[in-house]
């Protein structure tokens, strides 16, 4: 063989390998999803807080519950972490009111600005 054919033989060699071995695991969140599902636990987490939603109350969990729904419906528009807390995690869809957080001290914080704080520290 010569040096032209061994050259093109290992080309398409390493090509074809490129082709047909796996990219990562397809299990595996993409870094905005990991972002995404950090900051729903960290709703989830919020034990002695409140979520107030069109003027009612609710648990954290039932609040992250929600919300991870919210953002499986809005798949299509949601890309990034910025793009959920800003689709999904800031205020109603359908009365246009924002979503609060009320701490155990009545410390009253709308959702999306404190998800936005907590992306912005990850």
């Amino acid at each position: 063989m010569n040096p032209k054919s061994v050259l093109a033989a290992v080309v398409m060699l390493i090509l074809g390998l490129v082709l047909i071995l796996p990219h990562g695991n397809a299990a595996e969140p993409s870094g905005e999803e990991a972002r995404i599902k950090a900051l729903l636990s960290h709703v989830a987490s919020l034990e002695t807080a409140t979520f107030i939603r069109n003027g009612k109350d609710y648990k954290a969990t039932d609040a992250a519950e929600f919300l991870r729904r919210k953002w499986g419906a809005n798949k299509e528009s949601i890309k990034t972490a910025s793009d959920f807390i800003k689709v999904a995690a800031t205020k109603s869809s359908t009365t246009g009111k924002p979503y609060l957080i009320r701490f155990k001290d009545g410390k009253e914080v709308p959702c999306g600005e404190y998800l936005m704080q907590r992306l912005k520290a990850m």
